[in-house]
Formats: structure tokens, C-alpha cells, sequence
């Protein structure tokens, strides 16, 4: 009995038994059941051995991507990935849900596969708290800072997500609204979201304006979430006239679903988002967004953790400027 046997018999691929065998998130769990099934009514034991020697012999660096639709990190696991094969190392790709603790899963691949280094794409600081003291092994945060931690083996590297909100919502009142939304993530203070509704709040103190927590909505980093989301929230607050996603995936998420509730872009709400993915400049309106450096994000973040692996320093926690795109999605809001 070998791993097509049980594909053949599971009605699916080799890569899917094999991604199950590994306990790979991107399976479905009715495919999982199937799979799981076939093994147990078998009695297939996997190769531990081969599989060993395929783990010693194989990718040496993790990347632990938190979030299976952020787009963003989509751009940032094709760089570092490239910049590590230029470097002669390999790589291999955890995708988990943007819910799922990522440290308990990095402890998980330290036992079982020994990685030299891990980057960690995204991170909820409270999981980095409970549990990285564990891990032994450079790693590197991407967009989210672990400054605060004070671990001696954890680098990273951020955006000033606080200042690029802050910008949003005073380029959108200066342009006449006041009456503004906010859309997208997970509020706690641990999360990168949560910067981004700090930095909105200083702007509308500084302008004067209330900040009116029925106007603003936490959602997952979907188009589907997000046009649930926008569809919801527009139905409580009519009045809005302006939208800020803490994602371009969610902003043309809630466009769509402004479009569908009769309503137009730029013309009836404004909406700007956040990454500055390429798809952002191909939407319709052409996103207003903020763009994160992906390059400089990734150039550094795997230079920081080569360079831990071949002699351990000091920690590093820095901050890659962004850049605000005006974008065709914001108008002034329509006079009555």
C-alpha cells in the first residue's frame, strides 16, 4: 500500500493525501475525513524514515504565512523566497488561518522538521508572549513589531501602521468627509489591525470629529467577509460617505458590495484601502490605497535572519516607510 494507492482509493490527488499526511492546513475538512478514512480502513503507515530524510535533506528555512486570502503576503512569500534561492537556501511555505496560533505551530515544526531560521509573515503578539520563549532558532516577524517582546531571537520588521491611518483619515477630511467608516481585522491590541484604529482615532481627535465605534466594523481579510461586512454596515449607518478597509482585499470587497446596494464609487461613498497589492491599481475606481514595501520588507527580513543563522546579534526592529497612493476611489461627498 503506497501513497497513490490511498490517493486512488480517496478519489483525490497525491499532493492532497500528502498535504493531509502532513497536516497541511489548505485541505478541506470533508476531504480530510475521506482521506483519513482510506488510511484507517488500510492500515497505511507513511515512511517515517524516507520522510526523515526528505526533512534533513530538504527546505531549511519556514515561512509561516498567518492568513490564507492576505494578499500582501502573497507578494511578500514570492520575494523571500526568491531572495533565499539567490541565497542557496531553501524554503518551505505554511499557510494557517488568520486565526490560528502561529507560535504553537513554529514549536510544532521545530520538533518534527528542525528548521535553521523561521519568518513569520503576520503575528497576534499575544501568542508571541505565551509561547516563543520555547523556540530556539532566529526568526523574523514581517508586519508586525516585536519590539516590546524583548526576546533575543526575534527580529522584525513593520510599517508605522498608526501614522499611514492617521494620514488616510485626514487626505479623506480634507477632502470634505466627516462622515467616515472603518472596516476590517481583529481589534485586540495584540493584532497589527489594532495600530491602524489607533492611528484613525488620533486623526479624528485631532480633527475634532467623534469617533462613533457604530461606524466601524472588525472583519476577516476576505472579499466575501468584507462584502458581507460593508453590505451590514452600510444598512446600520447610511449616512457614510467615506470607507477605510484595513485591507485593499477588503476594500474591493466593499466596493463591490456598495455597487450592489445601488450605490456608486467615488461618487456616493469614497473608499481607501491598505497594502498596495498590484490588483489595487487594476480595480475599478483604481484603489486609493497605502502601500507597503514588500521589496524592503522582504530584502531585509531575510537578510536579518541569514545573517542571525550564521552568528546570532543583537535583535533588530525596524520600521520600512510607506507610501500613500491617491488612487481614483475618493471624491468630495455629493452636496444635498
Amino acid at each position: 500500500m503506497t501513497i497513490k494507492d490511498i490517493a486512488r482509493l480517496s478519489g483525490v490527488g497525491v499532493a492532497t493525501v500528502s498535504r493531509v499526511l502532513n497536516d497541511h492546513p489548505d485541505v478541506s475538512e470533508d476531504t480530510r475525513r475521506r482521506v483519513l478514512a482510506v488510511v484507517a480502513e488500510q492500515g497505511f503507515q507513511p515512511n517515517t524514515n524516507a520522510k526523515h530524510l526528505k526533512q534533513q535533506n530538504g527546505a531549511s528555512i519556514a515561512v509561516i504565512v498567518k492568513g490564507t486570502m492576505n494578499m500582501l503576503f502573497a507578494d511578500l512569500v514570492e520575494r523571500c523566497q526568491q531572495l533565499l534561492q539567490d541565497a542557496g537556501r531553501d524554503a518551505a511555505v505554511y499557510y494557517l488561518d488568520e486565526d490560528a496560533n502561529e507560535v504553537a505551530y513554529a514549536l510544532q515544526l521545530c520538533r518534527e522538521r528542525k528548521p535553521l531560521g523561521i519568518l513569520f509573515l503576520g503575528g497576534d503578539l499575544e501568542f508571541f508572549e505565551a509561547e516563543f520563549g520555547q523556540i530556539a532558532v532566529p526568526c523574523v516577524l514581517l508586519t508586525n513589531s516585536g519590539k516590546g517582546l524583548e526576546f533575543p531571537n526575534l527580529s522584525s520588521l513593520t510599517t508605522d501602521d498608526g501614522e499611514a491611518a492617521r494620514q488616510v483619515v485626514r487626505y479623506l477630511a480634507d477632502r470634505g468627509h466627516r462622515e467616515i467608516g472603518l472596516l476590517g481585522g481583529n481589534w485586540s491590541c495584540t493584532q497589527i489591525s489594532y495600530r491602524r484604529v489607533q492611528g484613525c482615532q488620533r486623526a479624528f481627535d485631532e480633527l475634532g470629529l467623534p469617533f462613533d465605534p457604530q461606524r466601524c466594523e472588525p472583519c476577516r481579510y476576505s472579499f466575501s467577509d468584507a462584502y458581507d461586512t460593508t453590505r451590514r454596515l452600510l444598512s446600520r449607518c447610511p449616512e457614510l460617505t467615506a470607507l477605510f478597509c484595513l485591507s485593499d482585499v477588503m476594500a474591493i470587497g466593499a466596493i463591490r458590495a456598495i455597487r450592489d446596494l445601488g450605490r456608486r464609487v467615488p461618487e456616493d461613498v469614497s473608499v481607501v484601502g491598505y497594502d498596495g497589492i498590484p490588483l489595487s491599481q487594476f480595480s475599478v475606481p483604481r484603489l486609493a490605497t497605502v502601500r507597503q514595501d514588500t521589496q524592503r520588507l522582504a530584502e531585509h527580513g531575510v537578510d536579518l535572519l541569514l545573517r542571525n543563522i550564521q552568528r546570532p546579534c543583537a535583535p533588530v526592529h525596524g520600521v520600512v516607510p510607506f507610501q500613500f497612493i491617491p488612487g481614483d476611489s475618493v471624491a468630495p461627498p455629493r452636496t444635498v
